[in-house]
């Protein structure tokens, strides 16, 4: 990975290993979020956001009034503003993940365009307007289901796209990050962190499970993530807080506590600055629809 790579933010997801897709469908004023990358698909559907800019891999674009881009895991992905005037942007970001179709499935003979398109995400995908409008209406749908039905429908959403016309690739190469996920150090790591990190958790104490110093597992962590171990974990915390402000009726105290957070005072403090709000703020100004299957 160069070193310019290094800089751009690796996004935790709120998706455990037990879900199998997540689902925002939301309204919003303009983007804010930092070119980023994760290990999950991502199939991202704007509207009404003209003259935004686009970023994926090595890729730089303005977009047009719809705009449908499916991205391949690692791959570094982004919108900016850039020259929207829009207040009222819709956006349906769907995420899975990368073994959610086991390869064995994926080799039989019906799967075969499936199969290319999840493969081909590794350049990122721009489709057509005319197949952006008209898969709108499924994203809309999958939104609003859950379970086995919304893991049908993205079934459904893949084989449309899959067989789609004038599907475009946005970088010139398939971008190379698979030594992010090869790294078993790193998976341990948020292998760990998936299983304890409502409980308390020490740097001396994952250096010590990867038999390395503290010092080198920092080193480490910013070098694969972009992030120290410390953020990296309290990114972690609050993609799940986040969630949870949003899908249940939860207190925010009782919500900290779950996360790991055992003092108030300091979870409002690194949410506030990791979501540029308060918890408080981003329950009452979530406008849409969050669910996970």
């Amino acid at each position: 990975m160069s070193q310019a790579a290094r800089s751009i933010q690796r996004e935790v997801t709120p998706l455990s290993q037990g879900d199998c897709l997540l689902v925002f469908d939301r309204l919003k004023n303009q983007f804010d979020f930092p070119v980023h990358f994760h290990p999950e698909f991502e199939l991202n559907f704007i509207q009404h956001a003209a003259n935004a800019e686009r970023i994926v891999g090595d890729h730089k674009s303005y977009i047009q009034e719809f705009e449908l881009v499916f991205v391949g895991p690692n791959v570094f992905h982004g919108w900016n503003n850039g020259q929207c005037k829009s207040g009222q942007i819709h956006e349906i970001t769907i995420q899975f993940h990368r073994d959610l179709i086991h390869e064995s499935l994926l080799s039989r003979n019906m799967m075969k365009p499936i199969k290319e398109l999840l493969q081909n995400a590794s350049r990122g995908i721009l489709f057509s307007e005319n197949t952006s409008r008209q898969i709108a209406p499924r994203l809309e749908k999958l939104s609003q289901k859950n379970g086995m039905e919304a893991f049908i429908e993205l079934m459904s959403v893949l084989h449309i796209l899959s067989i789609s016309e004038n599907k475009r690739m946005l970088c010139q190469i398939a971008i190379d990050t698979t030594d992010f996920a090869n790294s078993d150090r790193i998976k341990k790591v948020c292998e760990y962190i998936a299983q304890n990190y409502q409980e308390k958790i020490k740097v001396e104490e994952v250096a010590k499970l990867l038999n390395m110093t503290e010092t080198t597992l920092s080193r480490l962590m910013k070098q694969r993530t972009g992030r120290s171990f410390i953020d990296f974990l309290n990114d972690y915390r609050i993609g799940f807080a986040a969630r949870w402000l949003t899908e249940t009726n939860q207190s925010i105290a009782e919500i900290a506590f779950r996360c790991g957070f055992y003092n108030i005072s300091n979870f409002n403090r690194i949410f506030k600055k990791n979501k540029a709000c308060t918890p408080g703020e981003y329950r009452i100004n979530f406008s849409g629809i969050k669910k996970v299957s």
